[in-house]
This record gives C-alpha cells, structure tokens and sequence, in this order.
C-alpha cells in the first residue's frame, strides 16, 4: 500500500497521537512508514499539522502540496488551511465542531460553518461531529480515535480495523483503553454508515 496521510487541528486535540497510533498500524501490516510534525505554538492553540507517508518511495517524511490521499482535520479552518496538500482526487474527513485557532488572529463569530461548506463544495468530504460522537464518552478528548475509526470505516486509511484496534491497546494506557476502543468502534460506524456504502 502507498499512502499519504495528512492530519492537521489546533495544540491539545490529540493529532500528534492519532498521526503514531496511524503509523504504528500501517507498520504492523509490513508498510514502511515516514512520519513528521510540524507544532507551532501547540500548548496555545496553534496549529499542528502531522505528516504520515505510507509505502516505498517516499524520499521526505513531508508530504508535498498536492500530494496527499486524505486529510484528517480535527477543525474546520485547519482542514481548509490544510487543503492545498490535498491530491485532485483526495478525501477529507472534518470535524464540524469548531476550535478557534490562533491563525484566526482577533476575528469573532467563527462557527466552521463556511469553512465546511468551502469544503464540500472543492472536494469529496466526510463531516463528523466531534460533539455527537465523543457524548458517551464524557470528553471530545476521544475524537482523536474516533476520527481514526471513521478514515478506517469509509476504506480510505486502508489499514485493517483490528490492526488498529491491537495499536490502540498497545500505545493507550490501560486506564483508558476501553473507551477508546469505543470511540474507534463508534467512528468506524459512521464512516460505514455516511461513506462507504453510498
């Protein structure tokens, strides 16, 4: 398998942990992973962007503009700063929920909503609720999972949902595990459900 994954949100959200959990899967399926961070100003909100480059031929752990198979953006005016990395035929899975980041500078009344219908209107998207999804969990902390669990059910992450189930027991804390297995299950079912039968 050859890959490019892209996730991109604001410091805090959990990206740099769902960009590992992501890497470590695809290793344990036998692909040869590159992966990169890029954090500005992640414990104030900055944007965090994280690279994961699935398969031979990658010669840089970043992904070049135009060159990503999906991005994961965990808020909406990251995903849309994030877009231009994007290939013409790629997928986006978004947050609705929007998290103000400091790129946005002093602008008010920011709720995400142009910025997903920009989206949807350029490229073929999935939007979650990170809301929704974490309620029976007791935090959106859990989103970062969730998401990995919608990529997986809508087929484009193209790792296997037990792999990643057996990654997620390995790098979570046990205290924890439960109920990021739930989330994953959770996400998964939508991206079943909203993507890959349509």
């Amino acid at each position: 398998m050859k890959k490019d994954i892209m996730i991109c949100g604001v410091g805090g959200q959990g990206t740099v942990l769902a960009s590992k959990i992501i890497a470590a899967s695809a290793m344990d399926e036998g692909s040869a992973v590159h992966s990169a961070e890029t954090i500005g100003m992640a414990q104030r909100g900055g944007s965090v962007t994280s690279h994961v480059r699935i398969g031979e031929g990658a010669y840089s752990p970043l992904i070049p503009v135009g060159g990503a198979d999906l991005l994961i953006a965990f808020e909406p005016s990251e995903a849309v700063r994030n877009l231009r990395y994007l290939k013409k035929d790629g997928f986006v899975i978004v947050n609705r929920v929007p998290v103000k980041p400091t790129t946005l500078g002093s602008s008010e009344g920011y709720d995400g909503k142009e910025e997903i219908a920009f989206l949807q209107s350029k490229c073929d998207c999935l939007v979650v609720d990170s809301d929704a999804l974490c309620a029976p969990f007791g935090s959106s902390k859990f989103f970062n999972v969730a998401v990995i669990g919608a990529a997986a059910g809508t087929g484009k992450l193209g790792i296997g949902a037990d792999t990643i189930r057996n990654t997620i027991v390995r790098i979570v804390p046990e205290r924890f595990q439960e109920k990021n297995l739930a989330a994953f299950d959770a996400g998964s079912k939508i991206g079943v459900n909203q993507y890959a039968n349509q």
